[in-house]
């Protein structure tokens, strides 16, 4: 653990154990080992112990990170206006289906703002698998909205189950997926397993990849001209062209659009990067270690955009565009935003609205590092995309 990071009190500490207990009773069960995706899933997931099912406060300055929508208004007001002329679009009876909804405050800002452009949707979906975000979403809302538009709000357990015509967002959603890790060795293809060591304690080992992986890691191999070195080691989502048909497959008409951390997939696997992109996240402290903690600590895996764009694309929809968040931003109404923070009389409102601006669009902070993804079906928005596309890199 890192020195300047906080230690957790004797409650977190303890939530933190019994997480450990089951991962460790889930190890045995298995026989002495779960795929590291298996192990991130209940890291991340496990009911009522995971760090996104229980109680502990995850987002924002008394979290663990801060997300675009965090900041403040501007980033939801900016994909609002995005999704409200995807509304015009498709007309009539369209929805908004936002993929984990976090803290709330992306929705709140959002249904505020598509209020203003005359671009409600007739319902704004939710997907939250957390019983305790779904709450504390649902109390936010339900105070800061009002009855015509919270009543608009509901809350998903699984995707649509029926075709709909509409906008499906995702905000750091995909690097939160529980995803396998590879390594080469001996020029063959292993998996990284999860297992525990003399002492009892967890501990990584590589098995042989299944097909699904090892296909998927020679896929790559050939996307980007060679063959991965000897000892390389990466994370990889052979399951993501699946999970996309499953979250959006029955979008009939409308948008998907992903924004997160990533790199096209000749940048995602450059030989220096030979031991992934696995970032965790404590107390706004970045770390390594993915045992380090589990169930107070966030575990994440930059975004291959390449292999979403092919996920999108196998799933029958249109590349609309590709571009760095601070391109989309200001090709999705941030111009208009800021004379709008111009005219903001009080002049510490106003700065905090002109450095929620700069965190979102300067290069050294989530301006370039932060990517926008979008797809297309029966409508067009190309031409959000059409100044600084980085398309030509996937």
């Amino acid at each position: 653990m890192s020195a300047r990071m906080p230690a957790p009190g004797a409650d977190a500490r303890a939530h933190s154990d019994r997480l450990l207990a089951l991962i460790k009773d889930q190890v045995a069960a298995a026989g002495g080992a779960i795929p590291f995706s298996r192990y991130m899933e209940l890291a991340l997931y496990a009911p009522g112990l995971g760090y996104y099912s229980a109680g502990a406060r995850k987002f924002g300055a008394a979290g663990d990170f801060i997300t675009s929508p965090e900041l403040g208004p501007v980033f939801a007001e900016c994909v609002a206006a995005c999704a409200a002329d995807v509304f015009g679009q498709l007309g009539g009876r369209a929805e908004f289906l936002e993929l984990g909804g976090g803290s709330g405050a992306f929705a709140e800002a959002a249904l505020r703002r598509l209020d203003e452009l005359g671009a409600v949707p007739a319902r704004y979906l939710i997907l939250e698998p957390s019983a305790d975000l779904r709450e504390r979403q649902l109390e936010r809302l339900r105070a800061a909205l009002p009855a015509r538009l919270f009543d608009r709000v509901l809350w998903l357990d699984g995707p649509p189950e029926k075709t709909w015509r509409g906008f499906l967002f995702a905000n750091e959603v995909i690097d939160a997926l529980p995803t396998p890790r590879f390594a080469i060795r001996d020029g063959e293809v292993f998996e990284e397993y999860v297992a525990l060591d003399a002492d009892g304690e967890l501990t990584r080992v590589d098995q042989p990849a299944d097909a699904l992986l090892h296909a998927a890691v020679r896929h790559a191999e050939r996307d980007i001209g060679m063959p991965f070195a000897e000892g390389y080691r990466s994370e990889l989502l052979p399951q993501l062209p699946y999970w996309i048909q499953a979250v959006g497959g029955l979008l009939h008409d409308g948008v998907m659009l992903f924004i997160d951390y990533g790199y096209p997939r000749r940048e995602y696997y450059l030989p220096e990067r030979d031991d992934g992109t696995l970032v965790c996240h404590r107390q706004h402290h970045a770390h390594g270690d993915p045992f380090d903690l589990p169930g107070l600590t966030d575990i994440t895996a930059f975004v291959d955009f390449t292999a979403l764009a092919e996920a999108g694309v196998g799933a029958g929809f249109d590349l609309a565009g590709y571009s760095a968040q601070a391109s989309f931003l200001i090709n999705s109404g941030l111009p208009e935003r800021l004379e709008a923070i111009e005219a903001i009389d009080d002049p510490v409102a106003r700065l905090a609205r002109t450095n929620e601006v700069k965190r979102l669009t300067l290069p050294g902070e989530m301006g370039e590092r932060f990517q926008a993804m979008a797809f297309q079906r029966g409508v067009d928005i190309r031409p959000l995309f059409a100044r600084g596309d980085l398309s030509r890199r996937l």
